[in-house]
């Protein structure tokens, strides 16, 4: 049972990295922004809430995450173990998680950490925008986006660093080789 959270800033390729870490431990990769995106895309009542804050380049608010993230951890498929990718993005949102696991009696063991620099993180979102024809991939949001993970994000990172919870990976590069670098990293640290 691999209970694992992928963390970094925005164009770090938690998403990419994401699928492949969860593949090779054969558990499911759970999406908050996948999730929001297709609520938005159908039109539901929390997609047209969320739109609202994804749109200007802010963080959906934490009752809606935790609401949905809550109802995601309940379903089968996680209980062997899974990947959180975009969230908890805020203390206040590791408060909640923790509460989640521990009602289900679970407990994270590992996070790991992408790190890029600011530069190569505008222009794989940039590029991610033309590719994918994502509106919400424009300069300004990234970098309000990015600006709001330094300020906000990171709070959470030095959270779990306290835990010894944290993988630092290098997340620069090829994706092939930064998923080299994640899986064999994330296999050492649960073995020690």
């Amino acid at each position: 049972m691999t209970r694992l959270l992928i963390i970094g800033p925005p164009g770090s390729g938690k998403g990419t990295q994401a699928e492949h870490i969860a593949r090779h431990f054969n558990i499911p990769a759970v999406s908050t922004g996948e999730i929001f995106r297709t609520n938005v895309s159908q039109e539901t009542p929390l997609g047209r809430e969320a739109a609202r804050y994804l749109d200007g380049g802010d963080f959906v608010p934490d009752h809606l995450t935790n609401a949905l993230v809550k109802e995601r951890l309940r379903d089968s498929d996680v209980r062997p173990g899974f990947l959180l990718d975009g969230y908890p993005r805020t203390a206040p949102q590791v408060s909640e998680l923790d509460n989640m696991l521990a009602s289900l009696g679970q407990r994270l063991d590992a996070v790991i950490e992408l790190l890029a620099p600011d530069a190569e993180l505008e222009q794989r979102m940039l590029q991610r925008a033309k590719d994918q024809g994502r509106k919400d991939d424009t300069v300004e949001v990234f970098r309000r986006r990015l600006d709001l993970y330094h300020r906000e994000t990171h709070e959470v990172v030095s959270v779990y660093a306290g835990r010894g919870l944290v993988v630092c990976i290098d997340g620069s590069g090829e994706p092939s080789e930064i998923t080299k670098r994640a899986i064999a990293a994330v296999e050492k640290f649960l073995t020690t």
